[in-house]
């Protein structure tokens, strides 16, 4: 099967042998890392960690082993049981912790499982600290406490509730405006995290639930990416109850997509453009998405007088960008929504808030409210290359032919054209080449993608 060690943790499929699959010898060594590299910054107090997971099938087992080998390092940990990714780093300031670990492979089928790092800020690790982590795993110098001086586990189950009561708190989520407006709502969580969660927040805001796939057993129902193809039914059942919106999330609820009351996606790249839209209306500021997502939040920011940058792709790009430009909210177009008052981290309890408060105020239907916004569409492709050429020369070739457009070299070469645009990235654990284009029709998005694949295939011809 798989495993992929990357310094925002290690992801993998569960069984098979170590070393190619998420194994129990394969979690505790990369647990045994990141308690050790914890444990080599912090000397000043004995480590604490915060460790939660989603509800994958495998969950219970790898967050016992993490767990458990964090105590074997003389680490105490706080088990906050099933949860989300938001939550967990919500948790870890909450408890003052010096770092944390989500059990989830986000959007990944049931079989794959992985281990999220967190600093002690709750924010995902940066490339160096990532980096050192895998030198440790790799060598596997690890040095365990003596019974005398083993960690301590406590339980607090209480996290999801609240994260609730922070993000109501929020200056601009407006409970009793929600509640007013009588929403119905049907909610897809995947049979994971979100099907506890979501329904509760709702609840909390005034609104009528109707649960689709919320029992949290890790049987997932459909593909738990959430894109169109994946989401028939709840489409359908918004229809059926007459619902007002629809809200799907990924199993560790930092993805974010909405169904409008026709049964028609809102479109995942434009949960972000929605809730920036809401948050810039009252106030002015910059905003920041990855250079692969839509060209409509930029146009949103623009109208609202504000700036707006473009990241590398990655969380942690995105965040470290919005923290040098103080920008007041910004995420990525896989629907995931980072809104500095709350925390850094990709949220959907504070999407569906700002969202719904947004409705709410301006009185609309969903649908209504996605006309208002720049219509774009997307094409997602890629190149597979023969092993051994140069990636770096290709694109280098493609951004001379290009010279005389916009060109970001932040992340392999973005092309700003005045109409469309095309981003290529190389892969880091493949020979591909991603080829990403967003036009105003879906068929000039397909039509730039196939040109640009004609035009690398003509620089390596």
């Amino acid at each position: 099967m798989s495993l992929i060690k990357s310094i925002s943790g290690i992801r993998g499929t569960i069984g098979g042998k170590t070393s190619e699959n998420l194994t129990p010898l394969d979690t505790v060594k990369f647990a045994a890392a990141y308690g050790t590299w914890l444990k080599e910054t912090v000397t000043n107090k004995k480590v604490k960690v915060v460790v939660g997971r989603d509800a994958r099938i495998s969950g219970k087992m790898i967050q016992e082993l993490t767990m458990n080998t964090l105590i074997a390092l003389g680490i105490d940990v706080i088990d906050v049981g099933l949860s989300t990714t938001p939550t967990v780093e919500v948790a870890v300031p909450m408890e003052e912790a010096d770092g944390g670990i989500i059990l989830t492979a986000s959007h990944n089928p049931k079989q794959w499982n992985a281990l999220k790092l967190l600093n002690n800020h709750g924010e995902f690790l940066s490339g160096e600290e990532g980096s050192k982590i895998l030198k440790i795993a790799e060598m596997e110098s690890f040095h365990f406490a003596e019974v005398d001086a083993l960690g301590q586990l406590s339980k607090k189950n209480d996290y999801i509730d609240l994260h609730i009561e922070q993000v109501l708190r929020l200056s601009l989520v407006d409970v009793e405006k929600v509640k007013a407006a009588r929403f119905k709502v049907v909610v897809d969580g995947v049979n994971s995290t979100g099907g506890i969660a979501i329904p509760k927040l709702l609840r909390a805001m005034g609104v009528e639930v109707v649960k689709l796939y919320c029992e949290p057993d890790g049987n997932f129902p459909h593909n738990p990416e959430p894109l169109k193809e994946h989401l028939g039914a709840i489409c359908a059942l918004v229809k059926e109850e007459k619902a007002d919106l629809g809200i799907v999330v990924d199993p560790d609820v930092d993805r974010l997509a909405f169904i409008d009351e026709k049964g028609e996606m809102f479109g995942e790249e434009y949960t972000l453009v929605a809730c920036a839209d809401y948050v810039l209306s009252k106030k002015k500021g910059a905003t920041v998405s990855n250079l692969s997502s839509s060209r409509a939040l930029k146009d949103i920011t623009v109208k609202h007088e504000g700036t707006y940058k473009a990241s590398a792709v990655g969380e942690v790009n995105v965040v470290k960008l919005m923290k040098d430009t103080n920008a007041i909210i910004g995420g990525e177009g896989n629907g995931g929504i980072i809104y500095p008052e709350a925390h850094y981290g990709r949220d959907s309890f504070v999407g569906v808030a700002l969202f719904l408060t947004y409705l709410a105020e301006k009185s609309l239907k969903v649908s209504k409210l996605r006309q208002e916004y720049p219509a774009y569409f997307m094409s997602k492709n890629k190149i597979e290359l023969t092993p051994g050429l140069d990636v770096d020369g290709i694109l280098k070739s493609v951004q001379k032919r290009h010279e005389n457009e916009e060109i970001s070299t932040v992340d392999g070469v973005k092309i700003d054209f005045p109409e469309n645009w095309v981003h290529l990235r190389k892969s880091n654990t493949e020979p591909i080449i991603r080829i990403y284009t967003e036009a105003k029709t879906q068929q000039e998005a397909n039509d730039l993608a196939q040109k640009m694949i004609k035009e690398i295939e003509d620089i390596i011809a």
